[in-house]
């Protein structure tokens, strides 16, 4: 009964953290070893620093949602975090 069972809210978000900090890092460096970050412009700096925030925000906030249920109210920053570093990747490739 470790975190309210195997199936319970609190053990999956914390299962998702878990899955999520290794796979965002791994995101984060696909990004770095791409070609698009070498034009060094506005949009690939800004796509960069989303990926890192978002691979930061999402695990803590899936850990302390975990915990406390009341931190679920800060989903959107990691999510807003991530949807924006593909759509500033988009525009960095258009460019």
């Amino acid at each position: 009964d470790f975190l309210g069972g195997y199936t319970s809210f609190r053990r999956r978000l914390v299962r998702l953290g878990h899955i999520c900090f290794p796979a965002l890092g791994m995101i984060n460096v696909l990004y770095g070893l791409s070609p698009l970050p070498t034009a060094g412009g506005i949009w690939e700096r800004a796509a960069s620093l989303c990926f890192l925030a978002g691979g930061v925000l999402m695990p803590a906030t899936c850990f302390l949602t975990g915990w406390r249920e009341r931190f679920r109210q800060l989903f959107p920053l990691p999510v807003l975090t991530l949807v924006l570093a593909v759509i500033f990747t988009l525009i960095g490739a258009s460019s």
